[in-house]
C-alpha cells in the first residue's frame, strides 16, 4: 500500500492498494514481485481498512492497483466497503478479465487502463495467447460505461516499433478513446535484463505529433 500520492488519481490525493498477482507475463513490468498469487509480504485487509477509516477527510481517493486487481475474488465487495468511507475510486487494470471490470465499472469513478500493443500483437507482450481480445472486450465495456479513464501504453524499442505504435492509435481512436499517455519503459523494478540493456529511443518529435494528433488528450510520460 502506497499512502499518499498525488499522481495515481488525476486531481486527487489518494492511497494505492497493490493487489497481489497477475495471470500476465509481461517482460517490461516493474511490479514482477505483484505476478504470483500469494506473498508473504501481504497486508491484512483489516489493516488496510483501518488505516482508510483514520485518512478520511484527509484523502479524497483510493486506487485499487496491481499486478492485476480484477484477479481478486473480493474486490467487489472491498471497493463497495471503500466507498462507503466516502473515497472516490480509482482502478489500474489491463482487462484479462472484462467480465469481471464490467461488474465493477458502476462502482468506479476513474481508470487507468493499460494497453500493451496492437490487440492481434498482445501475446508478443503478455506471453498469453488470446489477451489481447480480452482487452479489447475490456476497454469497450468501459467506453462504453462512461467512466473516466486514461488508456495509456508502456513502449519498448525491443517489443514495438513506429508501425505498432500507429497503428494502435488507430485502434484506440477508431474504438472512441480521447485521453491516451505513451509512457517510455523504464528499468526500475524491471526483472528482464534483457530489456534494462538501453536502448535507442522508440519515440521522436514526428511519431510524437502524428499520434498525438489522433487524441483529444495525449501525455507522453519519458522515462
Amino acid at each position: 500500500m502506497t499512502p499518499l500520492t498525488s499522481t495515481d488519481f488525476p486531481g486527487c490525493l489518494a492511497a494505492v492498494i497493490f493487489c497481489q498477482g497477475c495471470p500476465w507475463q509481461c517482460g517490461y513490468c516493474h511490479n514482477p514481485h505483484l505476478i504470483a498469487p500469494r506473498t508473504e509480504q501481504a497486508v491484512a485487509w483489516r489493516d488496510v481498512a483501518a488505516f482508510l477509516k483514520r485518512r478520511q477527510g484527509l484523502l479524497d481517493a483510493v486506487v485499487f492497483s496491481g499486478g492485476e486487481p480484477t484477479l481478486q475474488a473480493a474486490l467487489e465487495n472491498a471497493i463497495r466497503e471503500v466507498r462507503a468511507l466516502g473515497f472516490r475510486i480509482g482502478l489500474h487494470t489491463a482487462s484479462p478479465y472484462p467480465e469481471r471490470l464490467q461488474t465493477l465499472l458502476p462502482l468506479l469513478d476513474w481508470v487507468g487502463f493499460d494497453v500493451k500493443a496492437p490487440f492481434d500483437r498482445y501475446e508478443t507482450t503478455t506471453g498469453v495467447p488470446g489477451s489481447g481480445e480480452k482487452a479489447r472486450a475490456g476497454l469497450s465495456l468501459l467506453l462504453e460505461s462512461g467512466v473516466t479513464c486514461e488508456v495509456r501504453t508502456t513502449i519498448h524499442p525491443l517489443l514495438h516499433n513506429s508501425e505498432d505504435l500507429i497503428r494502435l492509435a488507430d485502434e484506440l481512436l477508431e474504438m472512441g478513446v480521447e485521453s491516451y499517455a505513451l509512457q517510455e519503459f523504464r528499468a526500475q523494478g524491471c526483472a528482464d535484463a534483457q530489456l534494462c540493456v538501453p536502448s535507442p529511443p522508440l519515440l521522436n518529435a514526428g511519431l510524437s505529433a502524428e499520434i498525438s494528433s489522433r487524441f483529444k488528450y495525449f501525455t507522453l510520460r519519458q522515462a
